[in-house]
């Protein structure tokens, strides 16, 4: 599905490691070329023709994002390196001010690194309290068991709509009803939703959402925070500088300019968000409903075919999402991820910057394959036959 688009995979390289990282079309590559060779100067800086090619592709992208997750305002839309940055933001920049001590952050222990450590923080600094949303046997979130932790201390869900190893697909819109309705923000993680199901900020009414450029076909170092213009108006920048001044005659006298652009100090990754604009665009063209359905459909597949294997272990063998977690039993799944790279084959291997998962499946590493559009049924089949001789991996996995 629209492999010729992907320069990278005309060497025969079975890439499996989209949840990492998903690989750029030649689009998304002519795009940055483009900015780099006909117009590399600096955004909102300049009062000459070629800055200002820069402003409209600049400010162009940030339209594309909006009209993507069906925002009200582009003032809602504020360029950051990437989710992290983006969930850090969020923490320091609004819930710190706003979280007292005693006040509960309602998170659940399949988060990832990135929406699990700033809470811990927080909670330190303030003395708030971290609650885990019990999972379920397939480890999901069900609403039923959001309703067993919320109560009138709970001041923050935040949740990635996503997990990045289990695959499960939350329910956000329910979710964020109950958490209004009992007083308290919703936060969305959403680096492995955004790229692969369509996103609507206004129809599930969350406050904050986080993404990265670089898991959607999107340049490395560009990402995207979110938030209803309201709270983005409380949010205080957490860097000061360049771009997001008006003025600044001393200390008494600092003046800053109005949302997005203050919290955007300095120069931006302009390549990056004007690169990230083309990437939605081309999303856009081949469609979300299409890209899930065949994400769905493939990992189906793969898991029919994984199971028939007696020494495969499947961490979530239900799951909605193109996310398969798995081990083979009795060999360390980076040994495993060595021997598939001997046959051109990508897949993540370790813990997944979701350490804090293993209290609950008991298992500490795995192997990760997250597919993505340009994917296919025969790379699985030889993924499958690989795997499928036990003894031919301990022969070659070093």
């Amino acid at each position: 599905m629209h492999r010729q688009d992907f320069p990278i995979l005309k060497d025969g390289l079975i890439y499996l490691d989209s949840g990492a990282t998903s690989l750029k079309p030649q689009c998304v590559i002519d795009k940055i070329t483009e900015y780099y060779r006909d117009y590399s100067a600096n955004a909102h800086r300049g009062d000459y023709d070629l800055s200002l090619k820069v402003d409209y592709e600049y400010e162009n992208a940030r339209d594309e994002i909006k009209d993507f997750i069906n925002a009200r305002y582009r003032e809602e839309i504020v360029f950051t390196s990437g989710s992290t940055d983006s969930l850090n933001m969020i923490a320091t920049g609004f819930f710190r001010q706003y979280l007292e001590e005693g006040d509960e952050i309602v998170i659940t222990k399949s988060e990832h690194a990135s929406n699990v450590m700033p809470w811990f923080r927080l909670a330190k600094e303030i003395g708030c309290k971290i609650v885990y949303i019990p999972l379920d046997d397939n480890y999901y979130v069900t609403i039923e068991n959001v309703k067993r932790v919320i109560n009138e201390n709970t001041k923050l869900i935040a949740l990635a709509e996503i997990t990045n190893v289990v695959g499960d697909i939350r329910p956000i819109k329910e979710i964020t009803k109950l958490a209004h309705d009992n007083n308290a923000f919703v936060v969305v993680d959403g680096a492995q939703s955004v790229p692969h199901l369509k996103t609507n900020v206004v129809d599930s009414d969350i406050d904050f959402l986080a993404f990265s450029g670089h898991k959607m076909c999107g340049p490395t170092g560009i990402g995207v925070l979110y938030g209803k213009k309201e709270l983005l108006d409380k949010l205080i920048p957490t860097n000061l500088g360049g771009g997001m001044n008006e003025s600044f005659d001393d200390e008494d006298n600092v003046y800053l300019k109005q949302l997005p652009h203050r919290l955007e100090a300095g120069t931006p990754n302009i390549a990056g968000a004007i690169g990230l604009g083309q990437a939605i665009k081309y999303l856009k063209s081949i469609g979300l409903e299409n890209i899930h359905k065949h994400e769905v459909s493939l990992r189906k597949y793969l898991v029919d075919n994984l199971i028939k294997i007696p020494h495969i272990d499947i961490i979530n063998v239900e799951s909605d999402s193109g996310i398969v977690a798995f081990n083979v039993d009795g060999i360390f799944s980076q040994d495993v991820a060595y021997y598939l790279n001997k046959y051109h084959i990508c897949v993540r291997a370790g813990n997944h910057c979701a350490k804090v998962l293993k209290s609950a499946t008991n298992v500490a590493n795995t192997l990760r394959v997250s597919l993505y559009f340009y994917n296919t049924k025969e790379e699985i089949d030889l993924l499958v036959k690989l795997l499928s001789d036990k003894n031919k991996i301990l022969r070659e996995m070093l």
